[in-house]
């Protein structure tokens, strides 16, 4: 049976608005920009196609960091455009800085053409690109200079008022250089959905890649499927926001003759508002359709697309029923690789008739360097064959590149390390490395730490005012943390430490030694050190919306009352809750026995700009080891999370934090501290106290007043019985973080789902018997896995039998 995904979250937003019946919305809101477009190494303005390309001697609002030299091209051919005579040359690390007045995506794209000077061979150049705290470019070289201009684009987050793209140079003797910029606002539709269906090279998932907006992005292949190149040099053929769409003819797999060529008999598609910001009309105008739709030996058309090996993908399709006389002719597969499907019912999506529509799916590559990509006759034959409009694939690019201070070498350093931040309490390996300027020497077996990461201390300096007062943003048991912006424009939050706090280098140490060596996007990413001067500083990504405690109450001294800050939804409240349990569960399933973190609090679980969470401070954590199933140590932790079995018997393993998690689900629905000793004895402790309404059936007695009528009861009572699970007394009885997730994302789809509630239903009948049709075949008939860095890989444990496998054996041909 194939595979059915909802596509409500995979919807361009032009569409949504198009069912909400207000189109106009979209074009009205976007025109084309006149800034930035940058003829590098001039004092000249160049026109092309619709753009100025301004000289960046004389350009307005941008800067110019290391200026390096210009260039001429000694012998310039005709056929290339006088943007690509002329270039900017870097010789040390140097950058453009230009000036934002719309935080947002960007669409970036930097122009390349190689050639011979009077004072320099551009063709030896190789050099590295970073912007926005990602790398753009690592070790980039020109091994034939004969070809033609290369264009590199980017899809880049910025939160700040300046974007600086930075250029460093590999090697001492070598050279860096550009020859045109754009740097532009994408329309807000361009990348509007913060998440899409995650697929791996195993097959289908069921589950989301959350957090798409805060990634950069960099473009791969872009495909008119049965058209010919649309070149953003063409005035006739030019896309609204000057992008090339190649052929589809050199992937394809399938032989031409298995295929049709469909064109459109209008000139346009119906109800396009704001769609050609998308792809343009031409694209959405023609199709590749599989030849005959009877016939078994070609039951699909296939492409394959040359992607980077294990890395991560945007996949965009492209539907335009432009063939189409009338209603739902149209239902066939879309395959990815060979074993994840979804139905594509063109239809059923747009409610009309040529409507353009696109999907997105998250998609990891494998060891072979490719993604096969197929559109093909579903079980369900329909009337009219399968097709494709066209397709886009971009790369997610890594995140955090710093410059190491170095006369040998100023290679950028990728960070690609996640990590937490928060109060510094204990170590995960009792060691003290004496350091330059630090107390006195001393022996050590302990690894040097990371050089990769660490920040000269003038620059952190620069990057906080001199730790101004007015950019202090909170303080804990290491010291104080302060609101800082790096070279690149990356907005960080540096903790500076203290030693009178009684915490020092070993527990700094233990942050860094831990942290370099995990990587997810549910944990706050560590982006360096500095240890001069006996300092002890950590730099960590900047969380906008803080801790999740600011939410949900505030305190003052012993005193709690409701946060005044916006209400968390309990939507909201439940995406953060399976963020965090992805993040401990990648935790607790990384290499070497997994990381126990040990301090899981409401304040250890940050919020970025989009409200996605970010398990922090690791400051406590442990190493859980293979061969044994617990880690005896003191006891560690805050009072209120503290699982009772290990204070008990000090026998540490990642049951302690389920039941530690426990507590901070029930701080999410009942807006109130884990301790509050101002309340009557039997209320001073918030997991007994709200597990006992639990035991009772009565839940909504205790949860938020702000979040009554906003929660469906059956996912409110999947929620109270996870909780209640988290906290049993014995860490045995406990499920795991991963059963954890799997029933968080259980209540997350119930919540979803508008359920109207039987005559004969009450309270105690179980909330997987309401499980809607529409959501059984999103359920994993199991546990699951953690592959690498990110989303769970769904599997079959084999575990007792539970309600998703009693579902599994059900078939819903139309989940609609």
């Amino acid at each position: 049976m194939e595979k059915l995904h909802f596509h409500n979250i995979l919807f361009p937003f032009f569409l949504l608005l198009h069912l909400l019946s207000s189109p106009q919305l979209l074009s009205s809101d976007y025109t084309p920009p006149e800034k930035y477009f940058i003829n590098c190494g001039s004092n000249l303005s160049i026109k092309l196609v619709n753009r100025n390309f301004v000289g960046d001697e004389i350009a307005d609002s941008i800067s110019i960091e290391g200026k390096g030299s210009t260039a001429s091209d000694n012998s310039p051919t005709t056929n290339v455009s006088p943007l690509y005579q002329t270039t900017r040359i870097f010789k040390h690390p140097s950058s453009y800085g230009f000036k934002i007045d719309s935080k947002g995506t960007y669409l970036v794209r930097l122009h390349f053409h190689p050639f011979s000077s009077h004072t320099a061979d551009l063709t030896t150049a190789v050099f590295n690109v970073s912007a926005s705290g990602f790398s753009l470019l690592s070790n980039f070289s020109f091994p034939n200079s004969s070809n033609p201009p290369l264009i590199k684009e980017f899809l880049i987050p910025v939160n700040t008022s300046e974007l600086e793209i930075h250029f460093t140079p590999n090697q001492e003797t070598s050279l860096a250089f550009v020859n045109a910029l754009e740097v532009f606002l994408a329309p807000g539709n361009f990348s509007s959905l913060d998440e899409a269906v995650h697929v791996t090279p195993a097959g289908g998932s069921n589950t989301s890649y959350r957090g798409l907006l805060s990634q950069a992005l960099q473009t791969i292949h872009r495909v008119n499927v049965g058209n010919d190149l649309l070149d953003s040099d063409s005035v006739e053929k030019s896309d609204a926001l000057w992008r090339n769409w190649t052929s589809d003819y050199v992937y394809m797999l399938t032989r031409k003759s298995q295929t049709n060529i469909i064109n459109s008999s209008n000139d346009l598609p119906k109800h396009t508002n704001g769609s050609n910001y998308i792809a343009p009309n031409r694209v959405y105008l023609t199709a590749r359709q599989l030849k005959d739709n009877l016939n078994s030996n070609f039951s699909n058309i296939t492409w394959r697309f040359n992607v980077s090996k294990k890395a991560r993908h945007l996949v965009r399709v492209h539907f335009c029923e432009v063939d189409s006389i009338s209603a739902n002719l149209f239902d066939f597969n879309f395959y990815i690789y060979t074993k994840f499907s979804d139905r594509i019912r063109p239809y059923y999506i747009t409610s009309g008739l040529a409507i353009p529509f696109c999907l997105d799916f998250v998609v990891d590559s494998d060891e072979s360097g490719f993604i096969n990509i197929s559109v093909g006759v579903g079980e369900q034959l329909s009337v009219n064959p399968p097709f494709l409009n066209g397709l886009e694939i971009m790369k997610f690019l890594e995140q955090s590149t710093l410059v190491r201070e170095s006369k040998m070498n100023h290679r950028p350093l990728i960070v690609g390390l996640a990590t937490g931040g928060g109060t510094l309490i204990s170590i995960l390996v009792v060691v003290v490395l004496a350091l330059k300027f630090r107390i006195k020497a001393t022996a050590s077996d302990v690894p040097n730490l990371n050089l990769g990461l660490k920040i000269p201390f003038s620059k952190i300096k620069r990057a906080t005012k001199n730790f101004d007062k007015r950019k202090m943003i909170g303080a804990g048991g290491f010291g104080k943390v302060y609101r800082g912006t790096l070279w690149n424009g990356m907005e960080v939050a540096v903790k500076r430490g203290e030693q009178e706090h009684g915490q020092g280098f070993p527990e700094f140490q233990t942050e860094i030694l831990i942290l370099s060596k995990i990587r997810h996007r549910h944990l706050v990413s560590l982006i360096g050190y500095c240890d001069e001067r006996s300092e002890m500083i950590l730099v960590y990504e900047f969380m906008e919306n803080g801790t999740l405690r600011d939410h949900l109450y505030d305190s003052n001294k012993n005193s709690y009352r409701l946060s005044t800050q916006c209400s968390l939804s309990w939507r909201q409240r439940l995406d953060i809750c399976i963020g965090s349990a992805e993040g401990l569960h990648y935790l607790h399933t990384s290499s070497d026995g997994g990381i126990i973190h040990r301090d899981v609090k409401s304040t250890n679980i940050l919020l970025d700009r989009h409200f996605v969470a970010k398990v922090a401070d690791f400051g406590i954590s442990r190493s859980g080891h293979l061969e044994q199933t617990y880690v005896s140590t003191d006891v560690k932790g805050s009072i209120g999370y503290l699982d009772p079995d290990y204070y008990e018997t000090q026998q540490l393993t990642k049951k302690s934090d389920v039941y530690s998690f426990g507590v901070v689900l029930l701080e999410v629905l009942c807006a109130r501290p884990a301790i509050n000793t101002s309340l009557p004895g039997e209320q001073v402790n918030l997991a007994e106290w709200a597990i006992s309404w639990q035991k009772r059936g009565k839940l909504t007695e205790v949860i938020d007043p702000r979040l009554v009528g906003d929660i469906n009861p059956s996912s409110l009572r999947k929620f109270g019985e996870t909780a209640e699970k988290c906290l049993r007394k014995c860490g045995v009885d406990r499920p795991t973080m991963g059963d954890v997730l799997w029933d968080l994302k259980y209540a997350l789809e119930l919540q979803q789902t508008t359920m109207q509630k039987e005559p004969h239903e009450d309270s105690t009948i179980d909330a997987s018997l309401q499980f809607p049709l529409n959501v059984i075949q999103h359920l994993p008939s199991g546990g699951f896995s953690i592959k690498e860095d990110d989303v769970p890989v769904l599997r079959d444990t084999g575990s007792d039998t539970t309600a998703s496998e009693v579902f599994s054996q059900l078939r819903i041909d139309d989940p609609r």
